[in-house]
């Protein structure tokens, strides 16, 4: 158990850290390398990565305000009561797929599959597409996204999303900084309403408090170093960062969902 324990806080610490930075949040990172390890289920994997990024979220956002990031408040709100909305749904969807199938490696292989659909549409689309349409309707449009970005971000299990910073850049075209601020900030109020209706269902997920103790510490200090990083580095060494990851996660979701099939 404490061998566990121990794993998780570097894989949390070095995913917070990266995630933090870029955007797109550790959970595209904690979420396979856990499914990777095997030494806990679906339902409880997703339900630690999303407590990391949720974490996360908090310390790299208040240190990014206190660093002089100017966050239009107006803009993160409509994101952020979206992504309220889109956690709930993405998470009631989970579960019943869960319930569906009967059978957690099924549902993993769906999440695999969409979570490298997602990287692949992510890893193309990091160029604003000056769309005077959304432009005109921005604040609508903000809240559609925070709705399509949560509910994303909560089925798949991964907490944040590579999608996040992609969508925000390419329709709203935000810079990559503000792009990667919007996105913790989404991550955040998505995780909120995941964690907050998983509450009932944490004794049959088999949750270990030695490893949410451990993912708490790993989380924090993740979200600090990468805040801080990312607050010494250029918008387009952010957006490098961001495409080397993809294609790293890219790699482990195809080994894994190899491994999957090979084992049903």
């Amino acid at each position: 158990m404490l061998v566990t324990s121990i794993i998780y806080f570097f894989v949390v610490l070095c995913a917070n850290i990266i995630g933090s930075m870029s955007g797109m949040g550790g959970g595209v990172i904690i979420k396979p390398i856990m499914d990777s390890l095997g030494r806990s289920g679906l339902l409880a994997i997703n339900f630690y990565s999303s407590f990391a990024v949720f974490i996360m979220s908090i310390v790299s956002t208040y240190k990014q305000y206190k660093n002089g990031i100017n966050i239009q408040w107006g803009q993160a709100l409509r994101l952020a009561v979206g992504s309220m909305i889109g956690g709930y749904l993405g998470d009631t969807l989970l579960v019943f797929l869960v319930k569906i199938f009967g059978n957690e490696s099924i549902v993993n292989i769906i999440q695999i599959v969409l979570l490298i659909i997602t990287l692949i549409v992510a890893l193309i689309y990091t160029r604003p597409l000056h769309l005077s349409f959304i432009e005109k309707h921005m604040n609508l449009f903000l809240f559609l996204s925070g709705i399509l970005l949560g509910t994303v971000a909560t089925l798949l299990g991964i907490g944040g999303g590579p999608i996040n910073v992609a969508l925000l850049v390419s329709l709203f075209s935000f810079a990559p900084k503000m792009a990667t601020t919007y996105s913790i900030i989404t991550i955040f109020f998505s995780q909120i309403t995941k964690l907050a209706s998983s509450i009932d269902m944490i004794p049959s997920m088999n949750i270990s408090m030695m490893n949410m103790i451990f993912i708490f510490f790993a989380a924090i200090l993740g979200g600090y170093f990468g805040a801080v990083i990312s607050n010494k580095i250029s918008s387009k060494l952010v957006l490098y960062i961001y495409k080397i990851t993809i294609v790293g996660v890219l790699v482990l979701n195809v080994f894994n969902i190899t491994k999957l099939i090979i084992q049903m």
